[in-house]
């Protein structure tokens, strides 16, 4: 034993403890510089726990023994991962079974409450099998209020995790430890999925993590231990909670009215509505397809377009297609530009200068209005008529017209207006058929010229 040995009154440090509040710094400068002893700090803070008075500020979080069927984890992290080409940012969310390792992982756009009930019964259904808890951070998605042991679940999560057989709990504040095979399985996901793969989509991307997930990691042995989770599930199954075989997925129900074409409206796209009723529709919303009711009966189904999809219309499978477009449905005008910029450099340095000061409403019908001058007429005096208004610096369809109508007079026949029903723009035909290709007339003038040759 050391003769040296600093010995303290353990009475004054336990007033002077008191005094100080717990702070164990403020404590070590009133030994110093009030009662002139002259100890370290690490040798106080050792007397301080041989006494029991020194309190950890982070105190180490609970330590839970591996049981089977005790619990899962669930958690979420942000990546910015590359897609076709392009970094976005997207919402990693994993499910983990802590005795048997297995992992369940999907990726989205956006997480809110509606995505995360989607997620878990995903995966659970995959599983067939639910832990009767749920460890998770203290997440306003499923935590209405208070954190830890304390926190108060949202009514509707408590209620969606009863049909499960489970109950969410939240780990204490600063403890993420709680859940450290999540915090691992994510950092797995860094070193092991992402490395070396390539997305072209979001649909991609969750495909491979499916296969990474439930294939290549359930048989693959973790760690030091060599634990293979499909292996140790087998163990583990009569000790979780075994699911119905025909649980309601969740859903979202969305009001919608139809369109006097029958169409009904969501997320940038529009379904049709079977039959002649143009009534209000119920649109449920599920994580891969939708339901359309109508007054209580359902009248189609659609699975959900890939990410991305906007402002098509879909019918269902099997069934005409019908005779209209959607009422509302936008008119991109993306063909008809690139078609006007392959004419020249002029007309593409024309719609450079006359695009640059329309609004986004103004840039579309200008770009219909041009192409429809430009098939009014012959590539050669259109691209004239873009010169004269480049020239003028005119942006102006009226004006435009005028001077293509001047310069036709002074060297071609005009073409007449004729009246045209305009709704017939609205048919299918029309739609796939309105930027093809123009055709090749060469034939016919040649035709016309060895015609003209035989009467001279």
């Amino acid at each position: 034993m050391r003769k040296d040995k600093i010995q303290v009154d353990p009475n004054l440090l336990k007033r002077l403890y008191d005094t100080c509040d717990g702070y164990a710094q403020r404590v070590h400068e009133k030994l110093v510089e009030e009662e002139h002893l002259q100890i370290q700090y690490s040798t106080l803070t050792r007397l301080l726990r041989e006494l029991g008075m020194r309190r950890s500020r982070e105190p180490r979080c609970e330590r839970v023994p591996d049981e089977p069927g005790a619990e899962m984890q669930h958690d979420t992290t942000r990546y910015a991962v590359l897609l076709g080409g392009v970094r976005v940012m997207l919402v990693a969310s994993l499910l983990y079974l802590r005795y048997c390792k297995r992992r369940y992982l999907r990726f989205y756009r956006v997480f809110n409450r509606f995505r995360m009930k989607c997620f878990f019964h995903e995966a659970l259904m995959f599983w067939r099998h639910a832990a009767p808890l749920c460890i998770i951070d203290n997440t306003n998605l499923a935590r209405l209020r208070g954190t830890g042991q304390d926190a108060v679940i949202v009514p509707e999560m408590e209620a969606f995790a009863q049909q499960y057989g489970f109950r969410f709990l939240c780990h204490e504040k600063n403890h993420p430890n709680r859940k450290a095979g999540e915090e691992r399985s994510f950092w797995t996901v860094e070193t092991n999925f992402f490395p070396g793969r390539h997305f072209q989509s979001l649909e991609d991307l969750n495909q491979q993590a499916w296969q990474w997930a439930t294939v290549r990691m359930e048989h693959r042995p973790v760690a030091k231990s060599r634990l293979i989770p499909a292996q140790a599930f087998e163990h583990e199954r009569p000790y979780l909670i075994k699911l119905p075989a025909h649980l309601p997925a969740p859903y979202l129900v969305h009001t919608r009215d139809t369109d006097q074409y029958g169409y009904a409206a969501f997320d940038g796209n529009y379904y049709w509505v079977p039959g002649t009723r143009r009534d209000d529709v119920k649109v449920f919303e599920y994580a891969d397809r939708l339901k359309i009711y109508q007054s209580g009966q359902g009248v189609a189904e659609y699975p959900l377009p890939p990410e991305g999809v906007t402002n098509k219309a879909f019918r269902p499978e099997g069934m005409p297609p019908p005779a209209r477009q959607p009422k509302n449905r936008k008119r991109p005008t993306q063909e008809e530009e690139k078609r006007l910029r392959a004419l020249s450099p002029r007309v593409e340095e024309y719609l450079k200068f006359s695009l640059s000061s329309l609004s986004h409403n103004q840039r579309h019908r200008f770009l219909r209005e041009l192409f429809r001058l430009s098939g009014r007429m012959t590539t050669s005096a259109f691209i004239q008529t873009v010169e004269r208004a480049l020239r003028y610096r005119i942006a102006d369809i009226e004006t435009l017209q005028r001077i293509a109508r001047l310069g036709i007079s002074q060297g071609e026949v005009p073409l007449s207006d004729v009246e045209v029903d305009e709704s017939f723009r609205q048919r299918e035909t029309y739609q796939q058929g309105s930027l093809t290709d123009a055709p090749d007339f060469s034939l016919y003038d040649q035709m016309l010229d060895d015609h003209e040759d035989q009467d001279g």
